[in-house]
């Protein structure tokens, strides 16, 4: 019987190669879509689509507001590839499955991804609608044992031992910030804490994380983007905060995932806005200024 900790090498390049066989397009950035956030895929032009319970290997979403489906198409003269939906460690996937689809991106021919979530705000300075540019994060399930890279090492993605110091690209940090400059869009900064779900914060817990430094918390995200600069892609995050994390037992403000999935929605078009510009204007990708060196 198959160990889910451990995936195949062929399973990923099986998953690729039938995203290969669905279309003619060559995808260089990935995106993927977190709660809410799905209607940014109507901008894609020329899209094919995949369901992801076609595709071999691929985990299938369970969660309200994620379609589960993989999009290819134009996206201001760029060739994406856009996760509508994404896997969480919580709906009983292990976290190699989780980050399954990263690896089939940077086989496909991704070398940037940009990580969207919604989350909840943990900066009181924050206010539902904003969106932060995720500077670092703090990716609690992951210091204390559930590591996406745990097992053996596939040298073929990256080395045994990476860092991770500059896991978010700067670059893409800094145009971002002039692209919502030049729109009239705040954008925060942040650090990210990533947690395992499916329950929300404690007020204990929240007041907890912001003692570590975090600005906003979500389920998702870190994982991925671990496993993405393993591989030698450039990295951005963006949350868009949809909540303010409740810290005292004694309010009697309530958060639920319908709330979530509403504000989201409502912050697409500025999102949406922001992609644009971050796409039309970004750099080229250089290996070289990759902290782990260039990957095959």
């Amino acid at each position: 019987m198959q160990d889910d900790h451990v995936i195949p090498e062929a399973h990923y390049r099986e998953a690729a190669d039938y995203i290969r066989s669905h279309t003619r397009q060559q995808p260089t950035i990935g995106l993927v879509l977190g709660s809410g956030l799905g209607p940014l895929i109507e901008a894609i032009e020329a899209p094919d689509v995949i369901d992801y319970a076609d595709i071999p290997h691929w985990p299938h979403s369970t969660v309200q507001g994620h379609a589960g489906r993989l999009v290819i198409g134009q996206l201001e003269g760029r060739t994406v590839v856009a996760m509508q939906g994404r896997i969480h460690f919580y709906e009983g996937y292990t976290m190699a499955q989780v980050t399954l689809p990263v690896r089939v991106m940077k086989l496909l021919g991704v070398d940037t991804v940009i990580l969207t979530n919604a989350a909840g705000g943990l900066n009181p300075a924050f206010s539902t609608g904003d969106i932060m540019l995720i500077n670092d994060h703090i990716n609690l399930p992951g210091i204390t044992g559930t590591n996406p890279l745990i097992g053996p090492n596939l040298e073929s993605f990256g080395p045994r031992f990476s860092i991770h110091t500059r896991m978010y690209n700067p670059a893409l940090g800094k145009l971002a910030h002039r692209v919502a400059g030049a729109n009239n869009l705040t954008l925060r900064d942040g650090i990210y804490v990533s947690l395992s779900g499916p329950t929300f914060e404690t007020p204990a817990e929240v007041r907890m994380l912001r003692l570590l430094g975090g600005d906003s918390v979500g389920m998702s995200t870190a994982p991925e983007a671990l496993v993405a600069y393993h591989t030698g892609m450039r990295v951005l995050g963006l949350s868009t905060i949809t909540n303010m994390s409740i810290d005292s037992t004694e309010t009697q403000e309530k958060v639920s995932h319908e709330d979530v999935l509403r504000l989201g929605r409502q912050i697409v078009p500025n999102l949406t806005l922001l992609l644009r510009g971050i796409l039309r204007d970004m750099p080229p990708f250089d290996p070289e200024e990759m902290e782990n060196g260039p990957h095959a």
